[in-house]
């Protein structure tokens, strides 16, 4: 409970990553802080705790340790190539120098003073497509992933909490932020059992994620590059990530950028126990897997391969009819190959258990894995011939859609390539896989040309995937203090409104959209952590640099 008599410096909306890493920060600088979130305490963390815990760095001793040459230079050519900025962008670019400066010394060695380590091999993911990517790898996946993340921190908070420098507010919800002559004074809300309530301080940080968690919004805010928004999509964000705060921004004139711009994810599932409407889990496709369309064609001009371009795989299957795909594989390549995002389905990872993720990882597969999603999940189907495999696809989504002359069509010429041999092979799914199985990361985890139907590798999978909701690209546009601005007056001129900041998710990862179109995928935690401790410098009148 709110001790009444406690009077904060700093409130702080929203107990994701960045608020707790604000939190813990304005704490070791004598400020008294009054954390309000929306959710159950158990529930403290956010979404971070079941992220899988990819976060990009630039040069990190691990990286050099690795063989693998960076530099900031590198780097931002790499950003800037892949956001494709756009040309009247202003804070997104700035933002984008920012981050990549402050990446490794305010993120890759904050977070190792705290005992936080990192998987030795560097993913390398976002390669890039017809837009060069990551050059290098960048993608370093905490050991105890988003989950270990989490506690670890609150650990941290917890050892530098009494009950008169932090109060923590739980299902609480912020409707309002409160301002007197322009200056911002408190917040204003809800709670859970009904009641109002208001409070006050000389700070407010919004630290309460984007808007994906709300599938009308996403809709509402569809880019027109894609068309028509998918019937069907998945949730894959925070459910409580609804833009509450975003609309009591543009209340007082706050500026809220680029909600277009999404980060959503072509591989989505049903949870096969959700804990919440809609819930879907996000798919890391097999790379060795046939990626259909709604009627078991392959995508033949160029097909789909995961780790390139994650918008262009969104892009490609909203351009269809119907908006949804399917992945083929067999047993084999499930073993080796299949992956879920996050922490809950990483638990060797999460729980720290290294000689059985060794095990798991170069010899054994997932095969537990595997067979909990065959077995409970709806939107998977398991056959031992491509009639067969027709028949249960149509049966799930009760169309005609499938047919199994376009299953043939899509996979004996590709089966058959392989068994030509690999100086024969003319096809760009094959030479993507040639291409990741160089890399070591990615070697250990990807099939050695493993043909569709080989009937050692029985039985086939059929997996239907969604578009999955995940990330806001825009938010509240902030200034590189992540101060936030005020809409442009007549002459085009912002002023920072007194006594509000935003960070994370909320400001677009950094000002109000840090990655353009596309993001090089680990700057989400990333941009967690370096958004609030440039928060906490500025109110501070400290220097991150």
């Amino acid at each position: 409970m709110q001790n009444e008599s406690f009077q904060a410096d700093v409130i702080i909306v929203g107990g994701g990553l960045s608020g707790i890493v604000a939190a813990l920060e304005l704490l070791q600088n004598g400020k008294k802080v009054l954390l309000i979130d929306r959710d159950k305490s158990e529930n403290f963390g956010g979404l971070a705790k079941w992220a899988l815990g990819g976060m990009f760095f630039v040069d990190s001793q691990h990286q050099r340790k690795a063989g693998i040459k960076d530099s900031t230079a590198l780097a931002i050519q790499d950003w800037f190539s892949f956001a494709q900025f756009d040309q009247e962008e202003h804070w997104g670019k700035n933002w984008a120098e920012q981050y990549i400066h402050l990446a490794t010394t305010h993120g890759y060695e904050w977070l190792r003073k705290y005992q936080i380590k990192f998987l030795p091999v560097i993913n390398w993911v976002e390669r890039g497509l017809y837009q060069p990517g990551n050059s290098v790898p960048r993608f370093h996946i905490v050991w105890g992933t988003g989950w270990g993340l989490v506690q670890t921190l609150i650990g941290q908070l917890k050892q530098q909490a009494t009950d008169r420098n932090l109060q923590l507010l739980f299902e609480h919800r912020v409707l309002e932020i409160i301002t007197t002559q322009g200056n911002v004074v408190g917040v204003r809300g809800a709670t859970t059992t009904g009641g109002d309530f208001e409070y006050y301080a000389d700070i407010v940080i919004v630290a309460t994620g984007g808007i994906n968690g709300s599938i009308e919004k996403i809709k509402a805010n569809w880019h027109n590059h894609f068309g028509t928004p998918p019937a069907t999509i998945l949730n894959g964000a925070h459910p409580f990530a609804v833009g509450d705060l975003h609309n009591a921004t543009s209340n007082i004139n706050g500026n809220v950028v680029n909600l277009n711009k999404q980060w959503n994810y072509a591989a989505g599932i049903r949870h096969y126990a959700p804990r919440y409407p809609n819930h879907g889990l996000s798919l890391v496709p097999c790379k060795s897997a046939l990626w259909l369309n709604y009627q078991g064609k392959r995508f033949h001009s160029m097909p789909l391969v995961a780790g390139y371009d994650t918008r262009y795989l969104v892009e490609r299957i909203c351009q269809e009819p119907v908006q949804y795909s399917w992945q083929v594989l067999n047993q084999v390549i499930a073993k080796k190959e299949f992956a879920i995002s996050g922490s809950e389905h990483n638990e060797l990872i999460r729980d720290k258990k290294f000689l059985p993720f060794l095990l798991q990882t170069l010899m054994r597969g997932s095969k537990d894995l595997v067979q909990k999603i065959v077995t409970q999940c709806e939107d998977v189907v398991v056959a031992y011939s491509l009639e067969e495999l027709a028949e249960k696809m149509n049966l799930l989504t009760g169309e005609d859609h499938v047919e199994v002359a376009h299953l043939k069509a899509s996979i004996l010429p590709y089966d058959a390539q392989i068994q030509r041999g690999t100086a024969f092979y003319n096809d760009e799914q094959l030479r993507r896989i040639a291409h990741a199985r160089q890399y070591r990361g990615d070697r250990m985890r990807t099939c050695n040309f493993q043909q569709i139907l080989d009937p050692k590798a029985m039985p086939l999978i059929g997996i239907r995937a969604f578009i999955l909701s995940r990330k806001s690209l825009g938010g509240i546009q902030t200034n590189l203090q992540s101060q936030v601005l005020a809409a442009p007056d007549t002459q085009g001129q912002q002023q920072i409104i007194p006594g509000l900041y935003a960070i994370g998710e909320a400001a677009g990862f950094g000002g109000g959209g840090i990655h353009g179109y596309r993001s090089l995928e680990g700057t989400f935690l990333g941009g967690c952590v370096i958004t609030a401790r440039v928060a906490v410098a500025s109110i501070c009148n400290q220097q991150l640099a």
